[in-house]
């Protein structure tokens, strides 16, 4: 068992039970640092600097799972479409040796056009995308807790299905901070609202009037864009219905990954689950190639883009490797209201539309 699904467990055993204790109350001590933080940057103790730009953030109030990426790449592909120059700045998390992470190779595959910056002091890669690549716009990614950098918008991804016990802060939970860091937030979207029940919707969007009444409250869904692999002759997903796979991956919710392949009637032989913005070495391929070797009778080994980018391996043993690609969806009357956000967000002269 992960230690996300350790927190989470809706019915720990003893032994957890009685180690989760002392994390509640180091959670106590996280909470009073963050709320003093916080303070401090509400207050002017600590300096917010802004660059002259419009700066969108994409963040969340937990520690990963949320689908950051996908939104992050639909805002950039709708800023494009819209003739807008805009690049993605972030800390870089988890950089491989070559100095960009996971991530950003992901972005990049799915965004040419788009430059990427990473750098802890995300002020002068928001700069230096201003003055030196001329810059309309900037997409600040997993930025919420980032309060240095000023922005024109924060958008705060939900994840619908993240069970209540993940409420608690750090380290007895998930949460980066407590809900009332909504207040900061101008649009919140529940992501994998398809997955969650009406009640568990309803609920959340109780929570978020309650802590967020000046937000715009969306809901969207992640479906499958298809796979991606190395070679012309790649297999849709539907045509994977009825296929034995194996299965890995290095995210921050692995289970989700997993249950979408379930629902595409692809059976799971066999899965593995690495560290989130896990760096794969040799001697982790070399146990992949002998997972896949042992399991011949497969017929595909699958993994998430976040994983790909960072193997790019036409096959693991004699079995193919594929990427699941994922992209974000929309109601369309809600996809107007965030387009309008953005609109104004971002300074484009038109009207917004709705």
């Amino acid at each position: 068992m992960s230690a996300r699904q350790w927190l989470v467990s809706k019915n720990p055993s003893l032994a957890a039970r009685v180690l989760i204790l002392p994390l509640r109350l180091l959670s106590l001590v996280y909470a009073a640092v963050m709320r003093l933080r916080n303070w401090g940057y509400d207050l002017g103790i600590f300096p917010v600097r802004s660059v002259d730009v419009p700066v969108i953030c994409v963040g969340n109030l937990s520690v990963g799972g949320t689908g950051k990426t996908p939104m992050v790449a639909w805002i950039c592909h709708h800023l494009r479409q819209q003739g807008v120059r805009v690049a993605i700045v972030s800390r870089g998390y988890g950089q491989l040796a070559h100095g960009t992470n996971d991530e950003a190779l992901e972005l990049e595959l799915q965004l040419p056009d788009v430059p990427h910056l990473q750098n802890p002091d995300r002020y002068a890669a928001a700069q230096l995308a201003q003055d030196e690549l001329d810059m309309q716009a900037i997409v600040l990614d997993d930025g919420f807790q980032h309060r240095r950098l000023g922005r024109s918008l924060d958008i705060v991804l939900v994840d619908a299905c993240e069970p209540q016990m993940a409420d608690w802060l750090l380290p007895a939970g998930l949460m980066r901070e407590s809900w009332s860091g909504l207040r900061r937030a101008g649009v919140v979207v529940l992501t994998r609202s398809h997955l969650a029940t009406a009640q568990r919707l309803a609920q959340l969007k109780q929570r978020v009037a309650r802590y967020a009444p000046q937000a715009k409250c969306l809901t969207a869904a992640y479906q499958p864009d298809g796979l991606h692999g190395v070679g012309q002759n790649i297999p849709t997903l539907e045509s994977l219905g009825g296929n034995r796979v194996l299965a890995f991956c290095g995210i921050g919710n692995p289970n989700s990954f997993f249950a979408t392949l379930e629902q595409h009637s692809i059976e799971l032989v066999d899965q593995r689950v690495y560290p989130d913005h896990h760096a794969y070495s040799a001697a982790d391929v070399e146990q992949l190639q002998a997972w896949a070797t042992s399991n011949a009778q497969c017929d595909y080994v699958l993994c998430t883009m976040k994983d790909w980018v960072k193997l790019q391996m036409p096959r693991l043993g004699r079995l193919p490797l594929l990427a699941l690609r994922i992209g974000i969806i929309f109601e369309p009357h809600e996809q107007q209201s965030l387009e309008n956000v953005l609109l104004l967000s971002s300074g484009l002269n038109a009207e917004p539309r709705g």
